[in-house]
């Protein structure tokens, strides 16, 4: 998965670049490691704006001003509150596109509804509605959240391609 994230990583980096495109993250499960992957490329700073790690919901109500009323009424982990982190992150930063992710990694906090394994990744470009998507990933702590970056890249490149060619 490292390998596969690291290539994903260069098309991300060549892709943003070629379309003069900026990118802003906000991770919760993710805990920055997004971030970590993107800046590992030199020269990352022309096309990665800034991340947001909101771990917690205090921290996204603080640094995205996610509501609070949709946070207890869809909880941390929904359709809801990714779309609405994918567009705050575009507010709150220099960027033109955005990733948000927020999950359930693991071991602990999974429920019936939401078990282990659930993630919610949102893409975002300005003046554009969000794309959210909900994703099962299996595994345990480390592979949750490798398989999450590594979606969260593939569909980001696959988006700003196909938005390039229409």
């Amino acid at each position: 998965m490292i390998e596969k994230i690291k290539q994903l990583v260069l098309e991300t980096a060549e892709i943003l670049t070629q379309q003069q495109l900026m990118l802003a993250t906000a991770e919760s499960c993710t805990g920055g490691g997004l971030s970590y992957w993107l800046t590992s490329v030199p020269g990352s700073s022309a096309w990665f704006d800034r991340g947001f790690v909101t771990y917690s919901n205090a921290a996204k109500i603080d640094m995205l001003e996610i509501e609070t009323a949709l946070l207890q009424q869809f909880g941390a982990v929904s359709q809801e509150i990714a779309c609405d982190m994918a567009q705050k992150t575009l507010q709150k930063s220099l960027a033109t596109v955005s990733i948000a992710i927020t999950g359930i990694a693991g071991p602990e906090g999974g429920s019936e509804q939401k078990p282990v394994g659930t993630v919610w990744i949102a893409w975002g470009r300005r003046h554009h509605a969000p794309y959210c998507e909900k994703n099962i990933f299996a595994g345990d702590r480390q592979q949750i959240r490798l398989a999450t970056i590594a979606k969260a890249l593939e569909k980001l490149v696959e988006m700003i391609s196909l938005h390039d060619k229409n």
